[in-house]
């Protein structure tokens, strides 16, 4: 059977046939001839917002005015659509841009009548490009430098592409062919069944709908005839114009080579003036040095480093820094002094040696530390065919369709949360602080970090099997251990928990709940982080914020983290307020920018941070706090803190090199899917379908994968049995069951009798959250080698 592949071809002559199809019940743009007039919104300021203008269309010109009367002698605006570029935002707005400074944010005032507009523009814009091209070709204006290149050189191969763009184009108009004649086919005979029933002369509302419905049949026909044609229309115009397409391509790239070599002669000339400009001033500061013999008036001094301070944070949204008054920097310069040391410290304290000890062995000899991968394969380039998946949906259970691992990366929801530890050194430089205000920095910072690993991240981790788990010994690199589990199915849930020898412990368990909205992907993380500290017995928790994924039906895809985090240390009552601000298109802040205050359990500010999620975190001392003049309409007040200079607290390590062909993986990612011995059977190391996907056969992968939840489906159902099996058994648990009807907290699902490997179910003596907490018993599984009582997951 032939194979059929549809295309998406420009809209030529439905406009008409929209007017047939439903007439609109307020006043639509016009066709007159060539001309196309109409009322348009158009965006004008954030003050007066869209404004009603009257547009006219006309010689592929768009021009506009206030009023219609206003056509005879003011026109406030033109555009040539020749070289313009038309988009569609949402339903009834779409953007005229001219690539320059005109641009035209318009709104039609229904959907209908902006696919008019859509279509009338196109249609105008295809015909004043065509009357360029003729205009440019009536005459010889191509230079002798911009004529094809000989036979055998760059013209023939302009040539062969263009006759083989041409052949493809033929062979789509033959599909496009083969479908009209199956339309016709089934067309007729749908007309045929229609004529049928209208002629059983049904009254009443039955009559109506037949009617309605064979109307909309033959308009249907005739759409597709006419999408035929214009197929047609187009390699016709194609075949006659492709000497005239080969003369412009040349042209074009003659263009480019001037542009560059322009380019290179302005980068020279901009290199000098720099390296001038630099001589200049540094022999302009040895004039000053020599002419003095102390600071004066003006003039430079060795304290300027030491009086620098915090520049103005521009429009920040709920608070705004200044530089501190000198007198608070001199009063507090020994306490500062402290602090540098203690950073410096803090620092020096981190620099492990290339060789280890086994902690406990203090005794024992060096040995070299393992040597982690750099590399994996690199990605494959598959095509993501939709038809394929969305045909097998027919006629089944959704939950029983598996999503190909074109959507994934190879590595799962466990080794994801691992990665939250790519900056564990913060954790380590916090657990060394004397204040707990001070060390409430390092961890806000740190809450920050996990997100820098997701900016361009926009494959989705395999969802862990029920009963996976995941280890990451980093113990004789970086002094900690952590340890993942999926405890949880329905709803997925992984319980995770990490012991450092460094005086730290961090735990936590993620739900995620996520909500498709059409254009983009709402990813909300449920669940609360714990960190607690040995030194002070601090205890902090915070949350997540939500993840958005862009662009998910058209369009390349981006991630935006948006929210506010409230770090909490319970055992003092300090507390700092984060917000990450959304991506906004009319914001003139940073991208990803982050706010936030430390504040003591009275409220008072102490420290101030900024940054973006992606790059950097700074945190400064505040020296005085005070309310500042109102804010915009709502008539609140911001708080303006007087702070010393910014100290960087933490920064996103460099992707590794070819990391766009390696899933956008960080140094730490790469290593975390490596093969190591004595790990456990359920590691998600060990899962096949993930490791055949980061070696590239997708295929195989994708088999695998199926095989694999078919297996925890049938897992689920066997344990439903069991437990429906054990109900019936016992009437105290049918009474309990009758309760959960009515307490939504005692309501359970039949597979909730899952028993977690290495975590018990409590409830959190600090939140009041049942949560999963570890139980212990792993590590000491793994020295001993004894892995039999574990499922076979996979």
């Amino acid at each position: 059977m032939r194979q059929i592949t549809m295309f998406k071809v420009p809209h030529t002559r439905l406009l008409i046939l929209g007017a047939v199809m439903s007439e609109p019940k307020t006043p639509t743009p016009t066709p007159a001839g060539d001309t196309y007039k109409g009322w348009v919104f158009k965006w004008t300021n954030y003050i007066k917002g869209y404004q009603r203008r009257w547009f006219v269309l006309s010689n592929g010109l768009l021009s506009y005015y206030r009023t219609q009367a206003e056509m005879g002698h003011t026109c406030r605006g033109t555009i040539n659509l020749a070289t313009a570029t038309i988009t569609v935002d949402d339903a009834c707005n779409f953007v005229i841009s001219n690539g320059g400074a005109q641009t035209y944010h318009l709104k039609a005032s229904c959907e209908v009548e902006r696919q008019r507009w859509i279509t009338a523009l196109e249609l105008a814009k295809a015909k004043a490009a065509r009357m360029q091209a003729e205009s440019d070709d009536s005459g010889d204006d191509f230079s002798p430098s911009s004529t094809p290149a000989a036979p055998g050189q760059g013209g023939a191969s302009q040539n062969s592409e263009v006759q083989s763009a041409l052949r493809t184009l033929g062979s789509k108009v033959e599909d496009l062919s083969t479908c009209n004649d199956l339309i016709s086919k089934h067309g007729s005979a749908l007309q045929r069944s229609l004529s049928e029933l209208d002629s059983l002369r049904l009254t009443g509302e039955a009559g109506d709908k037949i009617r309605q419905v064979t109307e909309r049949a033959t308009l249907f026909r005739i759409t597709s005839n006419a999408m035929i044609n214009a197929c047609r229309d187009f390699l016709t115009l194609a075949q006659a114009h492709s000497k005239r397409w080969q003369k412009a391509f040349q042209a074009e790239r003659d263009q480019r080579v001037r542009l560059e070599e322009t380019l290179e002669q302005l980068a020279k000339q901009h290199n000098h003036l720099e390296r001038a400009f630099r001589g200049a001033a540094q022999s302009n500061a040895t004039a000053d040095n020599k002419s003095a013999a102390g600071p004066g008036k003006g003039e430079a001094s060795d304290e300027d480093d030491d009086n620098e301070f915090f520049d103005a944070m521009e429009e920040a949204p709920e608070f705004i820094t200044v530089p501190a008054d000198p007198q608070f920097h001199k009063r507090s310069s020994s306490n500062i002094s402290g602090f540098n040391s203690e950073m410096c410290a803090d620092d020096q304290s981190l620099n492990e040696e290339p060789l280890a000890m086994n902690p406990e062995s203090p005794s024992q000899e060096l040995v070299p530390l393992k040597q982690r991968r750099t590399r994996i394969p690199d990605k494959p380039n598959y095509s993501l065919n939709l038809w394929s998946i969305m045909k097998n949906c027919i006629g089944k259970e959704l939950s029983k369709i598996p999503m190909p691992v074109n959507f994934n990366e190879p590595i799962s929801m466990l080794q994801r949360l691992s990665e939250d530890l790519e900056y564990h050194e913060l954790l380590d430089k916090a657990s060394k602080c004397q204040s707990s205000l001070e060390q409430m920095c390092y961890v806000a910072a740190f809450s920050v970090s996990s997100y820098s690993t997701t900016v361009h991240r926009t494959g989705k981790p395999f969802n862990p099997l029920l009963g996976e788990t995941y280890e990451l010994d980093r113990r004789r690199e970086s002094g900690y251990r952590s340890l993942c589990e999926q405890v949880s199915h329905h709803p997925p849930a992984a319980a995770h928990h990490v012991i450092s020898d460094r005086g730290w412990t961090l735990r936590q368990e993620i739900t995620v709940a996520s909500k498709f909205r059409g254009k983009y992907l709402s990813i909300m993380p449920l669940g609360t982080i714990h960190a607690i500290f040995e030194k002070g017995n601090n205890h902090y928790t915070w949350k997540k914020v939500t993840t958005t994924v862009h662009n998910i039906i058209v369009g390349k895809l981006w991630i935006d983290q948006s929210g506010e985090i409230d770090v909490v240390n319970h055992t003092t009552g300090d507390r700092c307020h984060l917000k990450f601000a959304p991506y906004s298109y009319f914001s003139r802040d940073v991208a990803r920018k982050v706010t936030g205050v430390v504040m003591d359990k009275d409220g008072k500010a102490h420290y101030v941070l900024s940054g973006t999620w992606d790059e950097k975190m700074e945190f400064s001392r505040v020296m005085q706090s005070s309310r500042g003049g109102e804010n915009g309409t709502e008539g609140k007040q911001k708080t303006v803190y007087q702070t010393l200079k910014a100290r960087e607290v933490w920064r996103r390590n460099p992707l590794p090199e070819g990391a766009e062909t390696m899933y956008y993986f960080t140094a730490l990612a790469l290593t975390l899917n490596e093969l190591e011995d004595a790990v456990a059977p359920t590691d998600s190391r060990r899962r096949p379908d993930q490791r055949l996907m980061e070696d590239g056969r997708w295929e195989e992968a994708n088999a695998e994968k199926q095989r694999l939840e078919e297996k925890q489906r049938s897992a689920r159902r066997e344990r439903e049995r069991e437990a429906a099996s054990q109900r019936t058994s016992s009437q105290s648990e049918e009474a309990v069951e009758e309760d959960s009807l009515t307490d939504p907290s005692l309501k359970s699902t039949p597979h909730d009798n899952h028993q977690a490997l290495w975590f018990d179910r409590c409830e959190d003596r600090i939140t009041g959250e049942q949560i999963h907490i570890y139980k212990g018993g792993y590590w000491e599984t793994k020295d001993r080698g004894s892995w039999e009582d574990l499922p076979d997951i996979f």
